[in-house]
């Protein structure tokens, strides 16, 4: 193929043109970068790291605070003594009978039965005693003790306690016979085919009539025998040591007793040493009143009423 030889002044347009072509083409580049929006700070003025690339975890509403359980109050008669029901068993179903009391620390510790939940209780300051029936827990303070720093503390015990699982009360044997709990044996009213028609139908009517008002009032009764027409009975819980539960006895069980047994003649109340102390206290109490008020005076009561009309 035979070459082809340009002229001088050809290839000096042809240079020329070649840097024409190139100097657009540079324009254009810096133009089009010029276009592009400048690359500047973020308004945080930080680089994004890799904290915010990560998903948030959030924590359940669980772990901000301690689980709590609904726990219901009842007031009682006795206005030293509160009813806490947490909505659960309370007493084990293996124990015989219906309910156990603690009088004291050292009764929390003793055979058969002791509770580590009562030995909480009763460590609270003004706690004079602890009274576990079904599905109830009643707790007795002393009178100069408020209840606005009592119960806030049982409260807390018997919530941690129920949420934590562990055993209310435990069961050991009694090798000593030192029987610390008050309750132990088997239930009083249960029936008997030893028992006398008289006793049996004493029993039923303590069983299905007296004792569901006793309980609701935070307390339990017990059947301790009949004996020339009179009925021997013992009151526990927040009963024991209530002001009116001398008039709850006479003016609600013995009417009752007396009106659908013909050989029951009379109800007496089985009391602790403390307790004749505590009725007396309160029998010269009520002397007081009388004398003031008039000899016309009814005796007052504190009671709900509830088995101080039965008729």
């Amino acid at each position: 193929m035979a070459s082809m030889i340009l002229p001088r002044c050809a290839t000096r347009s042809l240079a020329r043109a070649t840097s024409a072509v190139r100097s657009q083409a540079s324009k254009v580049a810096t133009r089009c970068i010029h276009q592009t929006s400048p690359i500047t700070a973020s308004p945080i003025r930080h680089r994004p790291g890799a904290q915010q690339c990560s998903p948030r975890i959030h924590a359940p509403s669980a772990a901000l605070g301690r689980r709590t359980m609904f726990i219901q109050t009842e007031s009682t008669p006795n206005p030293d003594a509160l009813k806490f029901n947490p909505n659960q068993r309370v007493l084990p179903e293996s124990i015989p009978s219906s309910f156990l009391e603690y009088l004291t620390p050292r009764s929390t510790l003793a055979p058969p039965h002791p509770s580590p939940l009562a030995a909480k209780l009763l460590s609270i300051d003004g706690v004079t005693s602890v009274f576990f029936g079904a599905d109830y827990i009643t707790v007795t303070k002393d009178s100069a003790t408020p209840w606005a720093h009592v119960k806030p503390e049982v409260f807390a015990i018997i919530n941690e306690f129920m949420l934590s699982g562990h055993t209310i009360v435990n069961t050991v044997e009694d090798t000593a016979g030192e029987s610390g709990q008050e309750g132990t044996e088997l239930d009083s009213l249960a029936y008997d085919e030893n028992d006398s028609e008289v006793v049996g139908m004493i029993k039923e009517l303590l069983e299905t009539r007296i004792r569901p008002a006793i309980q609701e009032d935070g307390g339990d009764i017990e059947f301790r025998g009949f004996h020339d027409g009179q009925v021997l009975l013992k009151l526990r819980g927040a009963c024991r040591t209530c002001d009116s539960s001398t008039v709850t006895l006479k003016n609600g069980i013995e009417s009752m007793l007396m009106h659908y047994i013909e050989e029951v003649q009379g109800v007496q109340q089985v009391l602790d040493q403390e307790e004749e102390i505590a009725i007396k206290e309160f029998a010269k109490f009520e002397e007081k009143l009388r004398q003031q008020k008039g000899p016309d005076a009814a005796p007052s009561t504190i009671g709900k009423g509830s088995l101080d009309t039965v008729e």
